[in-house]
């Protein structure tokens, strides 16, 4: 094998393809090696399954059960995240808490339907699982009354998720399971633990009227390296971090970007697509057409497909185009996740 030392050392070194900072660059030096030798050397094959790992991934928040007029459907916005990033090849955690009833062991069964693992799931024995209130609009749109008091928001710190964390990828978080203690300073310690460890934050922020604060908008985004928002979102955001709205969306973006130091920011607009703001500037990808049924969970669906693309090191046009386009087949069928594969 002709390939230089240094690249064939990093090569068949597995530190190399878990190694956070790497990750993001791996397949362009994969395809710079391959382009090499076509020209230059005889390289051995080395198998593509063993450089393209499935990113570790921890989701953190609310696990919960929509309420719709006809049905329970299970739900909430990192639980939906998990599943999707479950499918899409991830290999992701769990970190919430449920009650010691119906839904919180249907929850369960759920997530480990998906291949996700849920070691890390907490029982609350005096709270009731999440559930969420859901009525459609007539464009399929949803208004959404949150239960208060529910077994995610009592998630507590335990010495296991340092380790879970230090060895994952990236961690997901949002708003709404830091509503109150102790899932906020459990979530919050989280952030500072993956910061140590180098692993990718990546927040959708997920509003939902009246769980969120300043503070809570602010914090999050300073925690992250990725931001996840909609157009709608945008105002919010700018007021939290005292940025005066610029006449474009892409121009508060980028100034977002620059006080908060994040790696990239990513928006949905609905029908309209979704925009990235990143070190290589901006792009527009517009939505892939649908018939939408409902859009709930659809952008959670988006950013893991986003999460996905990123720590696999896709273009910035590919991974946009692919998180839109799995977003739209979410809005085809009811309910955030697909039926159970398992």
């Amino acid at each position: 094998m002709l390939v230089e030392p240094s690249f064939q050392t990093s090569l068949l070194d597995p530190a190399f393809h878990h190694n956070k900072t790497c990750r993001r660059n791996r397949s362009s030096i994969i395809l710079n090696i391959v382009e090499l030798g076509l020209q230059r050397y005889q390289i051995h094959c080395i198998p593509l399954v063993e450089l393209m790992t499935s990113p570790r991934i921890i989701s953190f928040g609310e696990v919960l059960w929509d309420i719709f007029p006809d049905g329970e459907k299970f739900g909430g916005a990192p639980a939906n995240f998990a599943c999707h990033a479950a499918i899409l090849g991830g290999k992701v955690s769990m970190v919430t808490a449920i009650g010691n009833d119906r839904r919180g062991q249907l929850a369960i069964d759920i997530l480990t339907g998906y291949g996700i693992n849920t070691d890390s799931i907490q029982i609350c024995p005096d709270t009731p699982t999440g559930i969420v209130q859901i009525e459609l609009d007539a464009c399929g749109k949803p208004n959404f009354t949150i239960q208060p008091n529910s077994a995610w928001d009592n998630i507590v710190w335990n010495s296991d998720l340092t380790e879970r964390i230090s060895n994952a990828d990236a961690v997901y978080f949002g708003t709404l399971g830091q509503r109150q203690e102790p899932a906020r300073s459990t979530i919050r310690h989280a952030l500072d633990t993956a910061a140590k460890s180098n692993t990718t934050r990546i927040v959708d922020i997920n509003l939902r009227a009246p769980f969120f604060s300043k503070d809570t908008i602010t914090h999050s985004v300073m925690s992250a390296n990725i931001l996840k928002l909609s157009d709608e979102e945008l105002p919010y955001v700018c007021q939290a971090l005292n940025v005066t709205p610029e006449k474009s969306a892409e121009a508060s973006l980028e100034r977002i970007k620059s006080i908060a130091d994040l790696e990239a920011i990513v928006m949905t607009s609905g029908e309209k697509g979704a925009m990235l703001v990143n070190a290589n500037g901006a792009i527009i990808q517009p939505a892939t057409p649908t018939q939408v049924i409902d859009t709930v969970g659809a952008g959670d669906s988006f950013a893991a497909a986003f999460l996905i693309g990123w720590l696999q090191g896709a273009a910035d046009d590919q991974i946009l185009q692919q998180a839109c386009t799995h977003a739209s087949r979410t809005c085809t069928h009811w309910g955030a996740v697909p039926a159970c594969p398992r």
